[in-house]
């Protein structure tokens, strides 16, 4: 079981998703810890899973993915074919960013990014809905972005 969160070890964290190029020397710095210390908690937050990777961050629409859509999908059944399926069109496409499994009227909520609405709209006819055991897919698009953030709310409990 991994050890609970101090004051120290929430700063690193947010430090960090701050800013996850920042070197060691810095961390320890910003956070009041001389160096070997910081790399130790910094080893032992990632060895309890506290930090589950790091990434580079891109621009959607620079990269040429302007739409984002979100996307609710419901199933006609939940037959393990069905659900393998589906499992496999969404670990294979990569426009499928996200796959959450929720609750209410809808199975699954999709984050979805295209070049074009055309390309939505072929994603959606030729991949998404000719599958086996989607009943239907109601899908909202992004207009603007009001707030988007990486970082989660670390705090000591």
């Amino acid at each position: 079981m991994p050890k609970p969160l101090d004051r120290l070890d929430c700063r690193i964290l947010n430090e960090l998703q701050s800013d996850a190029r920042i070197s060691n020397q810095e961390l320890a710095q910003r956070v009041g810890l001389s160096p070997a210390p910081c790399w130790r908690r910094l080893r032992r937050l990632e060895e309890e899973g506290f930090i589950a990777g790091y990434a580079t961050l891109l621009s959607a629409p620079a990269i040429g993915l302007p739409i984002q859509a979100y996307a609710l999908v419901s199933l006609e059944n939940h037959h393990p074919q069905t659900l393998r399926q589906f499992d496999q069109l969404v670990r294979e496409r990569p426009e499928v960013l996200e796959c959450h499994s929720t609750s209410g009227p809808n199975d699954y909520l999709l984050r979805i990014v295209a070049a074009s609405m055309e390309a939505y709209e072929q994603f959606l006819s030729t991949r998404l809905l000719p599958l086996p055991g989607v009943r239907s897919v109601n899908t909202s698009f992004v207009l603007r972005t009001k707030k988007f953030t990486t970082q989660l709310p670390v705090m000591v409990s």
